[in-house]
């Protein structure tokens, strides 16, 4: 059985951050679940553009307020607490915070710990040889 808080995850390598994100990371390819699981922080007032080529990505939100939009298609979906959405297609997408937002987002295939977006706003294809070294 695997258990972890996110007070032990933000005082180790599983908690990574940029400028307008933190993702904890709660489970990682490592653990052998066959995805990852991430509690995710989008600052308020900040835009991400994001593009996951390689990973199916599901998002449910838990707090806070913002918008989602297609960016191929120019469709915006507001998000809300209660809301999921899923990006079935590897959907480029650009996520806006209006508050600060609360997020638990599942990857396949699971990330390994070690990704940052890349300039096209993707995590690269890492391998078990790629995995972080975290805490149990």
């Amino acid at each position: 059985m695997i258990v972890r808080s996110l007070e032990e995850i933000g005082r180790s390598d599983r908690s990574v951050s940029a400028e307008t994100w933190t993702s904890r990371r709660l489970l990682l390819a490592a653990d052998g679940m066959g995805f990852s699981l991430h509690d995710t922080i989008i600052e308020a007032g900040t835009a991400t553009q994001m593009w996951y080529r390689n990973h199916f990505e599901a998002v449910y939100c838990i707090e806070g307020e913002g918008e989602i939009e297609e960016l191929d298609h120019g469709v915006v979906h507001q998000i809300s607490p209660g809301v999921m959405y899923a990006l079935n297609l590897n959907d480029r997408h650009e996520l806006r915070a209006r508050t600060r937002l609360r997020l638990v987002c599942v990857f396949n295939p699971p990330c390994t710990g070690r990704e940052t977006h890349d300039e096209t706003g993707a995590y690269p294809l890492l391998g078990d040889d790629d995995a972080a070294e975290v805490p149990a």
